[in-house]
Formats: C-alpha cells, sequence, structure tokens
C-alpha cells in the first residue's frame, strides 16, 4: 500500500488483560483496523509501566505481573485514522489514545 508524504500514527496504549468481545483488546484493535483497510497495525508488549492507577505492572520473574503494558500502533492517512477512531472510541474509552504527526520515507 503506498501512503502520502504525511500520515497520522495512531497509538493505543492498554492493558495485556483488556478484552474485548471475548478476545485479547490488542488483538480485536488489529482485526479491526485490517477490516477498515487501514496501511498497518503493531502490538507492542512492554516489559514495565504504569498508568492512570500507577501501578507498576513489570516482567521482572519475582514479580510476574499478568498484566503488562500494550501498545498498538496503527498508522494511515489522518482521514482513515480519525474514521477509525469513531469507529472504535466507546471501546477504548479508558485508555490512553495518542496521535501524532508522522512522516513516510522510503
Amino acid at each position: 500500500m503506498k501512503l502520502p508524504p504525511e500520515v497520522q500514527l495512531l497509538r493505543i496504549f492498554i492493558g495485556e488483560r483488556d478484552k474485548y468481545e471475548g478476545k485479547p483488546l490488542y488483538e480485536w484493535l488489529v482485526i479491526k483496523a485490517k477490516k477498515h483497510g487501514l496501511a498497518g497495525a503493531t502490538v507492542l508488549r512492554g516489559l514495565m509501566g504504569f498508568g492512570a492507577n500507577s501501578r507498576i505492572h513489570t516482567s521482572k520473574i519475582l514479580r510476574l505481573s499478568l498484566d503488562l503494558p500494550i501498545v498498538v500502533e496503527i498508522v494511515d492517512t489522518p482521514e482513515k485514522i480519525k474514521e477509525f477512531l469513531s469507529c472504535i472510541k466507546t471501546v477504548v474509552k479508558e485508555s490512553l489514545v495518542i496521535l501524532e504527526k508522522a512522516e513516510v520515507h522510503i
């Protein structure tokens, strides 16, 4: 898929335990992005982090968390990202959602 030089990067910060419709929320988001024809999506699993509740989540052996931080990154044109956000806003309402301008190189 050919993207224009200027796109938007959507980042959604969730927890590993977050679910929607019986499946992990990150999986649901990627499948939804694919169905919407977005250019790309990646799921990143964090080693350590904290969110709104200020509870630290870590992958250290002595304190193995079952709810590690997850970041879902999705890229496409601003118009397609805006449309996608309107479809998922009721699902990710308690998540941190960030939009950034990005440039496509190569």
